[in-house]
């Protein structure tokens, strides 16, 4: 994680081993489970996937910066091209902690705070739907259900 005191996140111990966690993120097919509808491939070092949210008709190009298999995966992502660092920290063979951290804000005062309070939201938004999707095989549609009359 680059060092920055200004940052939002979230986190949450899912019930699971951490390379199912892991790969629920860096895999489209159980990513669109709890938060994007599309993405077009696989997270890879290197690579630049686009992710959709087609029920809002918006999208975010998002590089991906470093994976540390099971472990970590930083992304830069969407217009303003903030860094968010994904941690997997196993608790036990069958928990894994999982924090989203997202820094690189440009805003100042009532702004800042504003995007912070939105991105905090949405990572835990995530993270609600990734802990339901996981351990219960249940599929909340909690980022469509964010903003029933659109984003």
């Amino acid at each position: 994680m680059e060092k920055n005191t200004i940052f939002a996140g979230s986190q949450m111990l899912i019930c699971k081993p951490a390379p199912e966690v892991f790969n629920a993120f860096i895999d489209p097919e159980q990513t669109v489970n709890f938060w994007f509808t599309k993405s077009s491939g696989k997270l890879e070092a290197g690579k630049t996937v686009l992710w959709e949210w087609e029920m809002y008709g918006a999208k975010a190009v998002v590089d991906v910066l470093e994976i540390i298999p099971d472990e970590q995966i930083s992304i830069r992502w969407g217009d303003k091209k903030r860094r968010v660092d994904f941690r997997f920290t196993p608790k036990s063979d069958n928990a894994t902690y999982v924090e989203c951290i997202e820094t690189g804000y440009t805003e100042t005062y009532a702004e800042l705070i504003a995007v912070i309070r939105d991105s905090t939201g949405g990572f835990t938004t995530v993270v609600d739907g990734l802990k339901a999707w996981l351990e219960h095989g249940i599929r909340l549609n909690l980022i469509g259900d964010k903003f029933p009359s659109g984003k």
